[in-house]
């Protein structure tokens, strides 16, 4: 299928391919089984009871700022789902939601119609569709913040036509499961974030999650350069000077201190503490100037 109907991957699931995305991000206790558990709630409560008694549109919000680990949690989600649901064929479906965005008049629009009363539906003919529908608010941006003199009538139509789509795959296509995450609920249609059945507010990487990720990234590297793997020992420390990012960038952070220096990028193993904390550091501070 092309590109130009939003589909940026599709995949049968469970695969091997997306099984690793389940534990690679760091989360407090309790996070992962209450997404699966609510998920789950789309293929059984929801199947057998009319809408009217359990009000479930098949979506889950995922949200928080950029880095904390929602999309690949999403995308692992969809795999742990499918392993539940052994007796049933399930396809992970991809949006990619700037391949619908259009400057057209009038396209924005028809492509959220075309994607949830054609392409998700077509996905789910022969079984379940998981569809992971990442920065969604590209897709159904607030009506409420938008003015028309800024901007044109086609996004407000657009937003419309996301929430009938939803609505008639509510009704018509109960197999289907919404995975949404957004970096900014802010800008979210309310009408939207009413639809969701349960959302989950991703936050910055707690001490001992930071902790995980940098032993985790050292002993990573470590396999190929062995010295590197010795540093594992100061993440306790090194968890508390990286107090303020998050998991994206502390991995990152971690290259970035080992491209510092034109000696440690030819040599690995010439990594050293006080090369992790100033690149943790500097991008404290380039966080604290940007936000100003």
């Amino acid at each position: 299928m092309s590109n130009s109907d939003g589909v940026a991957r599709r995949l049968r699931i469970p695969s091997d391919e997306l099984a690793i995305a389940w534990s690679s991000i760091k989360l407090p206790d309790g996070v992962r089984e209450r997404l699966l558990a609510q998920s789950l709630l789309s293929f059984t409560v929801r199947q057998k009871l009319p809408f009217e008694v359990a009000p479930l549109h098949g979506l889950i919000l995922l949200s928080g700022a950029p880095g904390t680990g929602k999309t690949t949690i999403a995308r692992g989600l969809a795999n742990q789902v499918a392993h539940q649901l052994p007796q049933t064929k399930c396809t992970f479906v991809e949006i990619d939601p700037h391949a619908l965005a259009s400057s057209a008049l009038g396209r924005s629009q028809q492509a959220m119609t075309k994607l949830f009363e054609q392409t998700i539906p077509e996905m789910a003919m022969d079984g379940a569709a998981i569809v992971l529908l990442d920065e969604v608010e590209t897709l159904a941006v607030s009506r409420h913040k938008l003015s028309f003199d800024a901007n044109p009538a086609d996004v407000h139509r657009a937003t419309d036509a996301v929430l009938s789509g939803m609505d008639r795959l509510t009704r018509d296509h109960r197999n289907v499961l919404l995975i949404a995450t957004t970096n900014f609920a802010k800008a979210l249609d309310a009408a939207f974030l009413s639809r969701a059945d349960h959302i989950e507010e991703f936050g910055l990487p707690n001490e001992e999650a930071r902790r995980e990720i940098i032993s985790e990234t050292l002993n990573a590297i470590g396999g190929v350069w062995k010295h590197v793997k010795t540093l594992a020992a100061d993440a306790e420390r090194l968890a508390k000077v990286a107090d303020g990012l998050d998991g994206r960038r502390i991995r990152k952070d971690i290259f970035v201190a080992i491209g510092s220096d034109t000696e440690t990028a030819k040599d690995p193993n010439k990594l050293t503490r006080a090369k992790i904390e100033a690149a943790f550091r500097q991008s404290l501070k380039t966080q604290k100037e940007m936000a100003q």
